[in-house]
């Protein structure tokens, strides 16, 4: 066909060969926060079509900016097709629109494309969406004025829904005529349709509204967040600098009152659905379930210890539980959306009631029939499930709690089987028809590999291997992780990597610098690819990284990971510490010189160890640290510590402003001031008892900067800030 050509062409101008006349050296700060020479290359825009046996990807001509939509055969990997060709599609004003992200409508005669995405916070976005008509090539806005968010397909391609000014809106495509749905929404009151601040930050709950399957309904969650206190953040813009107010529910504080409802497109009426009198809940979740009249409704008490599944009657509203968990701790809530539904209403879910998170059948009653996969390992994800022949999908630790593998195995528990082989972290995507899927893959030794496969894991194409950055990678001598263990004094056994600088010798004496983040159900002891080039950075200035996961992280277990529980801080820094008393006994590092850095969590890590542990520490580096528990989110917090009220030792003992006056040793802070997560205040609290109790330390605040703290030349100066702190202090 034609347009192979132009297909070959967009695949070659998106290859970054080394430069062969590149002479080996020393990495640089310019290289990697600058130049970023160390990004991984991906299948951008990849996208299954409903018929799995091609597949869509979004290419770009280095040298004009086109981009296009390419269809691929998935049997060859070979592209068949163009199916969007962005030059001169805009041809309204002379602002370049750049395509973020498209879907492709069900019926596949229509494409949406985002253009002009700005966030909002960590996931949720806003943007200018277009409808291109592949039969007509005609592109069309979504709206003519304004950006919109969470524009979705209904499954049969008639309508888009989409949220805008916190409401929620419907477009009929044919008729062009857009249809408000809700008119009560708010800033800082009223939600409709999109989650609020803590829901996308602890739930991952974004676009808060679902099409029903026939189409014929929308399900969404309304907020009402009117008594939710406000968080003020100042934004340093103009002669008078901007306040932004944010509703933020602070632990032991008032969250958002939840509610849920069905609008039917055909009558033009909305019907609540009945979740129970008690109002101080979460509902993190609805979904459909088959036949389009029930809908599923998952609920969670206060303190996140009791998880339900209702499921209600979307014409009269009346629900009922069919389904009920509880812990002497926390349920763990699966934000992968694990709980899958079968044609007959039985469902599939995980739980962690054997001390392993393990897959469980039950029936539409919601009584188990069977636990369908079980042992001393987790499943950490299920992918799929393949109803007509009684197969789940899922990734587990089996292998090692450092690796994720992908497994089948049948509905009735039987014939288990790995279906890859590849070390380290494996991620799989199923086509729709569940006969090929892609996996993207990363180990110690290896980064991104992108491959395409038949579903009983034969090897179809390698999309992308990541070649010339291993080569890259190698020019420079860098080196990979090694991993290891070792036993505490009471008996437990700690997971660790180290990154030892090239030319390595063992007879020499290495200042250590140890990486931590450590919060609950985290891991950074993992058979991946090491992301943080600053470590390799400082492995060429003759210092060792080490990282160690404490208890309470994850991969190992319930008891593993709840021990923390109504206790953060204590048994966690007691491990770090425990890991730089090993490391102490190695001949080949330096005693007196280990330090320790870490940001958000580990932030807090970071600081903690240092009061704590400053006979085992010389310095650590703190980076948009919490700094008291009070000062954190409801969800997150409640769910490991449960509320102020009820635990206050726990809050008030093991934080670094309860700790400050133990400071000793090099130590620096640093927070951006617009960060909408772990607030400015943190720091700012810290550093006032610091100064109280007569302690000298550094800190560094970024202006207008997130949680991230990037943007800009932002991190460059960041990361060489705290290089030169580690060259002079460790």
């Amino acid at each position: 066909m034609k347009i192979r050509a132009l297909i070959f062409l967009s695949f070659c101008v998106l290859v970054h060969p080394l430069m062969a006349d590149d002479p080996a050296g020393e990495v640089t700060l310019k290289d990697i926060y600058r130049n970023h020479i160390f990004r991984e290359r991906d299948v951008e825009g990849f996208r299954w079509m409903c018929d799995d046996h091609y597949f869509t990807a979004l290419k770009e001509d280095a040298t004009t900016g086109t981009q296009f939509i390419i269809q691929f055969e998935t049997r060859s990997g070979r592209p068949v097709d163009t199916l969007l060709n962005t030059a001169g599609l805009f041809t309204t004003g002379n602002e370049k629109r750049v395509i973020s992200d498209y879907e492709i409508s069900p019926d596949e005669n229509k494409i949406l494309l985002v253009t002009g995405r700005e966030f909002i916070y960590r996931r949720s976005t806003k943007a200018f969406h277009y409808i291109y008509d592949r039969r007509t090539q005609k592109i069309v806005p979504v709206m003519a004025d304004g950006k919109q968010s969470f524009v979705t397909f209904s499954p049969d391609g008639r309508y888009v829904a989409f949220v805008r000014n916190n409401n929620l809106f419907l477009k009929d495509l044919e008729k062009e005529k857009i249809r408000e749905i809700t008119y009560d929404g708010l800033i800082n009151h009223v939600i409709n349709g999109m989650g609020d601040w803590v829901y996308e930050e602890e739930f991952s709950l974004t676009r808060a509204f679902t099409w029903s399957p026939d189409s014929r309904r929308i399900a969404f969650l309304v907020f009402d967040e009117s008594q939710v206190r406000e968080y003020d953040m100042q934004i340093w813009e103009g002669l008078y600098p901007k306040i932004y107010r944010f509703k933020y529910p602070k632990a032991g504080e008032r969250n958002s009152v939840v509610s849920v409802k069905v609008y039917d497109i055909d009558k033009g009426e909305t019907v609540t659905m009945d979740t129970g009198e008690e109002k101080d809940i979460y509902l993190p979740r609805i979904q459909w379930l088959p036949g389009s009249e029930m809908l599923s409704i998952i609920r969670l008490n206060r303190l996140q210890n009791l998880l339900e599944i209702l499921q209600a009657d979307v014409q009269t509203g009346h629900s009922k539980v069919i389904y009920r968990e509880k812990s002497d701790t926390y349920v763990d809530f699966d934000y992968t959306d694990d709980l899958t539904y079968l044609s007959d209403g039985s469902f599939v879910k995980s739980s962690e009631r054997s001390g392993f998170k393990h897959l469980y059948y039950y029936d539409p009653e919601g009584k188990l029939i069977r636990q369908v996969t079980e042992g001393k390992w987790e499943v950490t994800d299920l992918l799929a499930v393949d109803e007509r022949h009684k197969t789940l999908y899922f990734l587990s630790t089996e292998v090692s709690p450092l690796e994720r593998h992908l497994y089948k195995v049948g509905l009735n528990g039987k014939r288990k089987t790995r279906i890859l082989s590849y070390a380290g972290i494996n991620n799989a995507e199923f086509s729709s028809g569940l006969n090929f899927f892609i996996n993207r893959n990363r180990s110690a030794v290896s980064p991104l590999k992108i491959t395409l496969h038949k579903a009983d894991g034969a090897l179809i194409k390698v999309l992308e291997d990541n070649e010339g950055l291993l080569k890259k990678f190698r020019h420079y001598h860098l080196t990979t992780r090694e991993f290891f263990s070792f036993i505490t004094h009471d008996s437990v056994r700690l997971n660790g990597y180290i990154l030892k600088p090239a030319g390595f010798d063992p007879s020499k004496k290495y200042p250590v610098l140890m990486n931590v983040y450590g919060g609950p159900g985290s891991q950074t002891v993992q058979d991946t690819w090491e992301h943080q080039y600053w470590h390799n950075y400082l492995t060429q200035k003759g210092y060792i990284i080490v990282s160690v996961d404490n208890r309470g992280t994850g991969g190992r277990g319930v008891a593993f990971k709840h021990c923390t529980y109504k206790q953060l801080g204590r048994l966690e820094v007691e491990d770090q510490i425990e890991a730089a008393g090993y490391l102490k006994t190695l001949p080949y590092v330096d005693p007196e010189r280990i330090g320790i850095w870490g940001w958000s969590y580990g932030g807090y890590m970071a600081a903690l160890t240092l009061f704590k542990g400053h006979k085992y520490f010389k310095t650590a580096i703190s980076v948009a640290p919490v700094t008291n528990w009070r000062f954190y989110d409801t969800v997150y917090t409640e769910r490991y510590m449960q509320r102020p009220e009820d635990n206050p030792e726990g809050y008030d003992s093991n934080t670094p402003i309860a700790l400050a006056g133990l400071l000793e040793g090099r130590f620096l802070l640093i927070h951006g001031t617009a960060d909408d997560n772990v607030h400015f205040q943190n720091s700012v609290e810290l550093q006032k008892v610091l100064i109280g109790k007569g302690k000298q330390f550094r800190s560094f605040y970024y202006p207008d900067r997130n949680h991230g703290i990037y943007g800009g030349n932002t991190r460059y100066h960041l990361f060489e800030m705290m290089t030169d702190f580690i060259l002079e202090n460790l």
